[in-house]
């Protein structure tokens, strides 16, 4: 037999269904629901969502089905929750889930003296035993956002980023969470916090994986636009700020070119992890695409902004002290940018604490910030600031002496850009990174044959000879011109190298003699030879520390 109790919670009225629906009890059912639904609902609250709670039911019939359809007919929004494997296999073959919300049911699981291992603006990581971690969602109804976040991992693995991908779903208290093995892994904040010897490895291999992230295109529409985020947010300063500042911000924000390369979003060293030998990026739910700089205003505020009021703070949020963050910060964005300019890692600061001030105003509205004496001392703080910072910063986009256009020097918004260290066996994804863009316009294949021949020689060079016994970083630009665009009037293809290594223009080098002998001949010269054969257009200039080629070729 078959029991129905009910209670409304959350503006929703839960139904409970426990035992078995069968023939002998379906009608008696069915007319209890609809009773419950016609006091409680119809004749009550009209604006409550009906859920019907199976975690009981043990079996149900065709003609258990047919009450629930009647049901699914007169409440649309009918959500059927809890549902266990066997009950769940008769409506998936009966095709009933594809009629109404069907929600299977999930595993508990606990997390009361879990090691919390991060926590960020949408849950909260615990380790659950050596193996496994939870990632809880502060959404009770997160079964959404943790399909999304599950998505959105699968394709950033599938695009090179190292990360851990969600294997289950379980049921933690009132919410849900997503279940991930990291064995024996440890966040970056572990480390600076336990071993602080560790510190300038910690920084190598943040920045590194970082400039993977920004370095990987992604394809478009399959990921949010962060810019189209913080417009809104910089819209809501301009009720808060003067005219002048506010609309400036908003000026500024706006005028940052989109930008199809992935941030993370949440880059902070609880989000990145050591595990055995292998960096691996957690966290997922907050990756978009966008221009670098609204990933580094969230960065600053990881290790500066949110603690500026509150030092200490820092300690329960991250493990180490203040010094430690501020230090790791200073010591990341030198890495980043490659320079110890003082005066350059400065001006890419501010325009990173503008996007950080905005984001922590922003938020500390949303929290109610205003209504509490600590609040407004904090948005008075960063609203000083960042008035301050309006004042003398004329663009967001970071001034790249090198042309690189991932900063948004010139041209940012135009070609796809691949960053890499300049070693030989990093080759093969420098020709993915090509044949990707040159099949995407339908380039004939001799052509592409010929750029990517090309690409082997001058990345090869630079891998041997720009850095010395160093590992270096190169920087391969691809951008398509259209008739209308080129000088030829014919469509083109400009490939740009650029690398921060010895100064060398290899097209000051005389083509070597092809009329001697295999005898007669000197040893090289020959690449560069080939290059300039097959490309219509060659060109070299050294800038701000920075070896430029660029080649174009007609297709």
């Amino acid at each position: 037999m078959s029991t129905v109790r009910s209670e409304i919670k959350d503006n929703r009225l839960i139904v409970f269904l426990e035992g078995r629906i069968d023939s002998g009890n379906a009608q008696e059912v069915e007319e209890e629901l609809l009773r419950v639904i016609k006091e409680q609902i119809e004749d009550t609250n009209p604006s409550l969502d009906l859920i019907i709670d199976a975690e009981k039911l043990d079996y149900i019939s065709s003609a258990g089905l047919r009450v629930l359809l009647h049901i699914r007919k007169r409440r649309s929004e009918l959500v059927v929750r809890n549902v266990n494997n066997e009950v769940y296999e008769i409506f998936d073959m009966t095709g009933f889930n594809q009629m109404m919300t069907v929600e299977k049911a999930y595993k508990t699981v606990s997390t009361e003296n879990c090691e919390v291992i991060g926590s960020g603006v949408n849950g909260t990581i615990y380790r659950i035993d050596k193996d496994n971690v939870v990632k809880v969602y502060n959404n009770a109804d997160a079964l959404s956002e943790i399909q999304n976040e599950r998505e959105v991992a699968k394709l950033a693995l599938i695009l090179g980023i190292p990360t851990a991908i969600s294997y289950d779903v379980v049921k933690v208290g009132d919410s849900y969470g997503s279940v991930f093995e990291l064995l024996n892994a440890r966040s970056f904040a572990q480390i600076l916090t336990n071993e602080p010897e560790k510190f300038d490895w910690c920084v190598e291999e943040y920045v590194k994986l970082l400039k993977t992230i920004h370095g990987t295109l992604v394809p478009e529409g399959k990921l949010k636009d962060i810019k189209e985020k913080v417009i809104p947010w910089a819209h809501i300063m301009q009720e808060h700020l003067p005219q002048k500042y506010g609309d400036k911000l908003l000026a500024l924000v706006e005028a940052v070119p989109n930008d199809n390369h992935m941030i993370h979003g949440d880059y902070h060293s609880k989000n990145v992890m050591l595990q055995n030998d292998e960096v691996l990026l957690i966290d997922m739910d907050t990756l978009s695409v966008g221009n670098p700089i609204f990933e580094l205003g969230f960065i600053f505020n990881a290790f500066v902004g949110y603690y500026e009021m509150n030092p200490e703070s820092i300690l329960k949020f991250q493990g180490y002290d203040i010094d430690t963050s501020h230090r790791f910060w200073k010591a990341f964005l030198s890495k980043y940018l490659g320079t110890d300019d003082e005066e350059r890692i400065k001006a890419v600061e501010d325009k990173a604490k503008i996007v950080g001030y905005t984001r922590l105003i922003r938020r500390s509205y949303r929290l109610g910030g205003l209504e509490t004496e600590e609040g407004r001392r904090e948005i008075d703080l960063w609203t000083k600031e960042l008035m301050e910072l309006l004042d003398k910063v004329d663009t967001l986009l970071i001034d790249d002496p090198s042309g690189d256009p991932k900063s948004g020097n010139g041209d940012e918004s135009d070609g796809d850009v691949l960053k890499i260290d300049a070693v030989v066996s990093n080759f093969d994804q420098v020709t993915d990174f090509i044949n990707a863009r040159l099949e995407a316009i339908d380039c004939p294949m001799k052509t592409s044959m010929q750029i990517v021949i090309v690409a082997e020689e001058v990345f090869t060079n630079i891998a041997k000879y720009a850095y010395g016994d160093e590992i270096g970083e190169a920087v391969i630009k691809l951008k398509i011109y259209e008739p209308s665009e080129s000088l030829s009037g014919q469509r083109e293809v400009e490939l740009t190298f650029m690398d921060h290594g010895i100064p060398y223009n290899p097209l000051a080098n005389e083509d070597p003699d092809i009329t001697l002998s295999a005898e007669e001949r000197e040893i090289g010269g020959l690449g560069i030879f080939m290059t300039k054969q097959m490309m219509d257009d060659l060109s070299y200039e050294y800038k701000a520390d920075t070896n430029i080629l660029r080649l174009r070729k007609q297709i």
